[in-house]
């Protein structure tokens, strides 16, 4: 099982869902209301959705999710 799964399964079911919905609204590029930033000094982007993070980096114009975290101090380190 790979980490957004484990992720998704520790976080309870009204926030898992909401953060389902950023996740499929980022796929389907319904962008406008999303708080999205690219990463300095890399290729990544994020998405903020209070205090997880989204990041992913785009394939030509197709969003590729990398990663969703908790936000802590380590979290833009690996990138």
């Amino acid at each position: 099982m790979d980490k957004i799964a484990k992720l998704l399964q520790k976080i309870g079911l009204p926030e898992r869902q909401k953060l389902l919905d950023i996740v499929e609204q980022l796929l389907t590029s319904q962008t406008d209301n999303l708080n999205i930033v690219k990463v300095k000094n890399t290729d990544f982007f994020r998405l903020k959705f209070g205090r997880f993070r989204i990041i992913f980096h785009k394939d030509g114009q197709e969003p590729v999710i990398d990663s969703i975290r908790l936000r802590n101090k380590n979290t833009y380190k690996d990138l």
